[in-house]
C-alpha cells in the first residue's frame, strides 16, 4: 500500500485502517485536476470519507472510532496527499479537532483539572470524539490574521459572556472546509483574559446566524482545501457547547508529546506525500520519452541523471526528518523527554517542508517548457508545496528558535555558585 512508504512497519491493525485510506484514492485522485482549477473542495468527497469511516480514524474505539494514532493520521494524510494534497490538508485540519477531546481526557487522568471542573472538561472531549466518529465534519478553526512578535498563533477571536451562552466576534483567516464542515471548532479568547489562559473552545455551527465566509482564497497553496476562513459577527454559542474553563486550553497542552497539540506532523506528511507524486510522475515521464536522434530516454542525459539525483536526495531528507519526528512522538516509553522532541520539530517542520518544495522545483526543471504548465501534476505540486514553506512558522524561524533554545540552556551552564573565600 502507498501508506507503506513512509510508515514502514505497519501493525495488521494499521494496515487494515490504511486499506480504508486506499479504498478512496481513486476518487480522491480522479477529482484533484479538476478541483485544482475550480479551486473547490468537493463536496462529495464529505460523504466519500464518512462511507469509510475515516472521519473517526484517529477517535478510539470506546468512543465509536477506528481507534488510530499519530502513525495513522501521517500514514492517512500521507496517502492522500499522493492522490489529492488539497483533501489531504482538509482532512489533516478535521482530524487536528480530536485533540480537543484527547488531551482533556489525558489532562483529567494526570490530575490537572479539580472535581469541580472534570465532570464539564469530560463532557465536552467526549462530545468531539463521539461526534467525530459519527462522521460529523469538524473544521479546526484556530489561525488568524493578526500577528504578534512572540507567538506563532495569536487569538484575537472574542467571547463574551451572555445568558444562556457565550457571544463570538472576530475572524479566523485559515482553516480548511470553510462551507463543508459541519462544525468549526474555534478557538477565541475570554473577555477580560488576555493571556493564553482565556483561550476557549466552541462548536460554531456551519449555518449558525452571524458566520459567513470570508473572500475566496486565491492563493498559491492547496486551492481546493475551502481554506478561506470565516468571520464572525455576534454569533451566540451555547453554554454546553463550549470549553471556556480558564486555563483548560493551556492545560491540556502539557498532555502533548511534541508539536503543539500533538499531531502536526501529519501536515508535513501531505507535503511528502504531494512530493513523492511529483517524483514519480516525473521519473515516468522521463524515462517513457525518449530523444529523437538517439532513441535513448530523456532521463539518461548527463543533466537529467544529475537532476534525479538531487531530487531523490531531497525526498529522501524529507522521508528522513518525517520518519523520525513520528518514532519520536510515538515511541513507547518516549525516546526523548518532550522539550527535546519539541525542539526536534522545530528544526524538522522546516527541512521536511522545504525538501518537498525543493522536489517539486526539481521536477519543474526537468520536465522543461513543455512541462510547464499550471495543471498537470508537477503544476500542482510547486504551488501546493510552496504553500509549506510558510504554514505556521517558516524553517528560518523554527532554526532561530532552536539555536535560541540550545544557546540559551547552554549559558545557563556557565553560572554556578561558589563558596565564599575560606570556608
Amino acid at each position: 500500500m502507498i501508506a507503506e512508504r513512509l510508515v514502514e512497519d505497519m501493525t495488521d491493525a494499521e494496515r487494515e485502517r490504511a486499506a480504508r485510506v486506499e479504498s478512496v484514492l481513486p476518487v480522491l485522485r480522479a477529482m484533484a485536476e479538476e478541483s485544482d482549477m475550480r479551486a473547490t473542495f468537493p463536496a462529495s468527497h464529505v460523504g466519500l470519507l464518512r462511507d469509510a469511516g475515516l472521519l473517526g480514524l484517529v477517535v478510539p474505539e470506546r468512543f465509536g472510532g477506528l481507534g488510530g494514532t499519530l502513525r495513522d493520521l501521517a500514514a492517512a494524510t500521507y496517502a492522500m496527499g499522493t492522490a489529492c494534497p488539497s483533501t489531504a490538508l482538509a482532512f489533516f485540519f478535521h482530524n487536528t479537532s480530536a485533540s480537543r477531546g484527547l488531551l482533556p481526557l489525558e489532562a483529567i487522568e494526570a490530575g490537572l483539572f479539580t472535581e469541580e471542573e472534570a465532570p464539564n472538561v469530560r463532557a465536552f472531549a467526549e462530545k468531539v470524539l463521539t461526534r467525530m466518529a459519527g462522521g460529523t465534519w469538524l473544521a479546526n478553526f484556530a489561525s488568524e490574521s493578526v500577528k504578534s512578535s512572540t507567538a506563532n498563533i495569536t487569538i484575537a477571536t472574542t467571547a463574551r459572556p451572555v445568558d444562556g451562552g457565550w457571544v463570538l466576534d472576530g475572524e479566523k483567516s485559515f482553516g480548511c472546509a470553510t462551507g463543508v464542515a459541519d462544525y468549526y471548532l474555534t478557538t477565541a479568547k475570554l473577555e477580560g483574559h488576555e493571556t493564553a489562559e482565556g483561550l476557549a473552545t466552541f462548536f460554531v455551527p456551519r449555518d449558525a446566524e452571524g458566520v459567513s465566509a470570508r473572500d475566496t482564497w486565491d492563493g498559491l497553496g492547496m486551492r481546493a482545501s475551502a481554506n478561506n476562513g470565516i468571520r464572525l459577527n455576534g454569533v451566540f454559542i451555547p453554554a454546553e457547547e463550549a470549553l471556556t474553563i480558564p486555563g483548560a486550553f493551556t492545560r491540556m497542552l502539557t498532555m502533548s508529546r511534541g508539536s503543539f497539540v500533538g499531531n502536526q506532523l501529519a501536515i508535513s506528511a501531505v507535503y511528502t506525500g504531494a512530493a513523492q507524486s511529483a517524483y514519480d510522475h516525473i521519473i515516468e515521464t522521463l524515462t517513457r520519452k525518449t530523444f529523437a536522434d538517439t532513441g535513448r530516454p530523456i532521463a539518461s542525459s548527463p543533466l537529467h541523471q544529475q537532476l534525479i539525483g538531487e531530487m531523490t536526495q531531497q525526498l529522501e531528507t524529507a522521508y528522513l526528518w518525517l520518519r523520525y519526528q513520528l518514532l519520536l512522538e510515538t515511541s513507547e516509553p518516549p525516546l526523548k523527554p518532550k522539550h527535546e522532541v519539541f525542539t526536534q520539530w522545530r528544526l524538522g517542520k522546516g527541512s521536511v517542508t522545504e525538501a518537498c518544495f525543493q522536489v517539486a522545483l526539481i521536477a519543474f526543471k526537468a520536465g522543461g517548457t513543455s512541462g510547464a504548465m499550471m495543471n498537470g501534476v508537477v503544476g500542482r505540486a510547486l504551488r501546493d508545496l510552496a504553500m509549506g514553506l510558510v504554514m505556521t512558522f517558516p524553517a528560518e524561524r523554527g532554526r532561530l528558535e532552536t539555536a535560541q533554545i540550545i544557546t540559551e540552556a547552554k549559558a545557563n551552564e556557565l553560572f554556578t555558585t561558589a563558596a565564599r573565600s575560606g570556608e
